[in-house]
């Protein structure tokens, strides 16, 4: 993989357009994977997708130009999956097993075009949302927050000197090799990079992932980015998201079936992959609310991955719910991913060693944390907390509860509505910095 001299790159931004987005292979493993599941098992859903920004204070349509906003997603609808690409995807092998995607889906992904987007303002953010097959609209997710945190970091550094961009990306490769040095201490860490929607930008995330390459070895098993997977030698990494469970609620006709839908898109995951993709989110409607009526069957897939409750909380609730299904949590497998940072790594690891097996997806606090590092003092490159959310599934409302109700998404009647069948237990509000 080549070395770029980042700085220097970020100074001599003077093309009339330097896209952001560059192969549709840059976009995280599990949506290649949900999205084979979606043509096969909910082939004539349409979904509707959001950008919703969560760090409220910080503008976005008032420091992102909207003519640049355009040019880069009008840009990424002219990509098409190279042949090089699906030849990679067909031939090579993904948590041990070949041929994971199927010729037919391999054929359809050579035709695949992202869909059309509408972009307004309203009150200095940006409304962007994208309405169609689902099939199609799951796509958009990644790209379009890969291009507007890249815009909004050069927006921050587009004023800067040689001299200054020098300055900055020193000392964010001096922050994070410390990172690294703290992470050798822990002899059986198993970590990876989940930082592509809220990275810096591409060239950044892929100097990160050089680095804990080197740093790490083989502790680094890989990355959620599947362009750069294909590109280091490098396993793809990555299960599935929030968007099943909140789509099949969504097409629920009665509070029975909806309180059915989290189990139900699961078998359907089943139906698919095996082996270690047999990993659950729980939380879209709440840890406690998922476990309380789980089926047996989950007890004995690999594992989970709790992600909205604090680390050692959600794990430890996990961990007792394998041990009244009669399950060692010994053979089972936590992945952390939620806004994990170097002190929380380092807490949950030395909290959970020994006694279930333990993986880390590293994100924002990876492949964004400039903090501290302008010379002059400004936060414009601080990360922010931007998600793309799926808000509408055949024309009915979607919803998302969280186990952290700052994170709840859907109309308030919705989720007053999903609050009575899913209950409120050990909901609470916490910051969402990332």
């Amino acid at each position: 993989m080549a070395v770029t001299d980042i700085a220097t790159r970020t100074y001599n931004h003077n093309f009339r357009l330097d896209p952001i987005v560059r192969s549709l292979l840059d976009t995280d493993f599990y949506k290649l994977l949900m999205l084979q599941m979606i043509r096969q098992a909910y082939p004539d859903v349409n979904a509707t997708f959001a950008l919703i920004n969560r760090t409220k204070t910080v503008r976005l349509a008032e420091i992102v130009d909207e003519d640049e906003l355009r040019a880069q997603l009008d840009h990424a609808r002219t990509l098409r999956f190279a042949k090089k690409e699906l030849i990679w995807l067909a031939g090579n092998s993904f948590y041990g097993k070949q041929k994971m995607f199927g010729p037919e889906f391999l054929a359809w992904l050579a035709e695949f075009q992202l869909p059309a987007y509408d972009l307004r303002k309203v009150d200095g953010q940006y409304e962007l949302h994208f309405e169609g097959p689902w099939t199609h609209t799951t796509m958009w997710e990644i790209p379009a927050l890969t291009i507007i945190n890249e815009l909004k970091s050069r927006a921050a550094l587009r004023d800067r000197g040689r001299f200054a961009l020098d300055i900055v990306y020193a000392r964010a490769k001096a922050k994070l090799w410390e990172k690294v040095e703290r992470l050798r201490e822990l002899p059986d860490l198993v970590l990876s990079d989940f930082g592509t929607r809220r990275r810096h930008g591409f060239l950044w995330q892929r100097w990160c992932v050089e680095a804990l390459k080197e740093g790490l070895g083989d502790r680094f098993i890989g990355t959620s980015n599947v362009l750069l997977a294909m590109d280091a030698d490098l396993e793809a990494i990555g299960t599935n998201a929030h968007e099943l469970p909140m789509v099949t609620a969504a097409l629920a006709d009665s509070d029975a079936d909806l309180a059915e839908a989290p189990y139900r898109v699961l078998e359907h995951w089943r139906q698919h992959y095996n082996g270690n993709l047999l990993i659950a989110l729980p939380d879209a409607f709440g840890t406690t609310a998922f476990l309380r009526n789980a089926p047996h069957w989950l007890a004995e897939w690999t594992g989970f991955r709790p992600d909205s409750a604090p680390p050692i909380a959600g794990g430890e609730q996990i961990i007792r719910w394998w041990e009244q299904q009669g399950v060692d949590p010994k053979t089972k497998l936590l992945i952390f991913s939620d806004g994990m940072d170097i002190d929380t790594i380092e807490q949950t690891y030395r909290h959970f060693h020994g006694r279930v097996r333990m993986s880390f997806g590293w994100g924002t606090n990876l492949t964004n944390d400039f903090r501290g590092c302008d010379p002059d003092g400004a936060a414009a490159l601080e990360p922010i907390s931007l998600v793309c959310k799926v808000i509408e599934a055949n024309g009915r409302p979607a919803v998302k509860l969280s186990d952290n109700s700052a994170k709840a998404t859907g109309e308030p009647s919705e989720i007053t509505r999903y609050l009575r069948v899913f209950g409120e237990a050990d909901r609470a509000a916490a910051p969402v910095l990332v």
